[in-house]
């Protein structure tokens, strides 16, 4: 065994990607791997695979699992612990936590990718001191995070905050977006599929001033107006793929003020809102970190 030190394995399960890992926190990430999310099988064989090689070197106290869902958090559910209605394909109804905890006999914390990175922000990252927050990813798909005073938001479910439904101008905008349940919702007309879908590029090979992005700003700040009305969380942190594109935060900012118009009274959106929408403290790493952190709160 390397040391005394406790340490914690962390699953951040994407649609495209796994990535393991073995640490404590931000600094002192022992071990790292990353993988295609392929068949069920083939990828949970791998994470398997990962701990049994690396985890005896370490004082493994427990694992955490950041998935892609929809999920069941419900512990009193017979299909606790199992990705559920997914659209990835080969991927619905499918058992993560059973089998780890057979595997390794450890407590294994669960939750979404995007809770996951939201407990991750409030530990380590850009919601440090905020004990209500939200952490929205923007990239293959949306998807949000969100603590309420220092808790995980769940309930029915958890938030699905990719497929609220927003106001598409079908004469500006005739793209009816491509979510297979929904069409034009959030996740439907501002993910990077629909980026690619309406312009004929991915994101990242669009010029920064390409009309792209003030229509992608628009969908973003109606959905973050939204939200502040709804859940008054203390911070937006914004992450993924599209999120990237840094001239989209000026514009969403701009446009979030406009839609408020005044009704939400706080300087955090009249005078400081660059210190309230703004990247992940932990960047691409908010998602894992965020599983060791599911791990550290599962661990006795």
């Amino acid at each position: 065994m390397v040391s005394a030190e406790k340490f914690w394995g962390g699953i951040e399960a994407g649609g495209t990607k796994f990535v393991c890992a073995i640490g404590g926190g931000p600094d002192s990430i022992a071990e790292l791997a990353k993988f295609p999310t392929t068949t069920p099988q083939e990828t949970l064989a791998r994470t398997v695979d990962f701990f049994k090689e690396h985890g005896n070197k370490y004082n493994l106290q427990g694992l955490g699992v950041a998935s892609f869902g929809p999920v069941d958090l419900d512990k009193d559910s017979p299909k606790y612990g199992y990705i559920t209605s997914t659209p990835k394909p080969g991927w619905k109804d499918t058992e993560v936590v059973g089998i780890l905890q057979r595997e390794f006999g450890l407590p294994v914390g669960f939750d979404t990718d995007v809770n996951g990175a939201a407990l991750g922000e409030y530990r380590w990252g850009a919601g440090q001191g905020m004990d209500t927050l939200m952490y929205l990813t923007v990239g293959t798909g949306i998807g949000g995070g969100v603590m309420v005073e220092g808790n995980l938001l769940h309930g029915l479910t958890h938030p699905e905050t990719g497929h609220i439904k927003l106001q598409r101008d079908p004469e500006e905008d005739p793209y009816e977006g491509f979510c297979p349940y929904h069409g034009d919702c959030f996740e439907g007309l501002a993910a990077g599929p629909a980026i690619q879908g309406r312009w004929g590029k991915p994101a990242e090979e669009l010029p920064e001033d390409h009309p792209a992005w003030d229509l992608e700003a628009r969908y973003l700040a109606q959905a973050l107006a939204i939200y502040v009305c709804c859940l008054s969380p203390k911070r937006i942190i914004l992450g993924g793929g599209v999120m990237k594109q840094e001239q989209l935060f000026p514009k969403v900012r701009k446009r979030v003020q406009d839609i408020l118009n005044g009704y939400i009274v706080s300087p955090s959106i009249q005078e400081n809102i660059e210190d309230y929408i703004v990247p992940p403290g932990l960047g691409d790493r908010a998602g894992v970190l965020g599983a060791i952190a599911l791990a550290q709160q599962a661990a006795p």
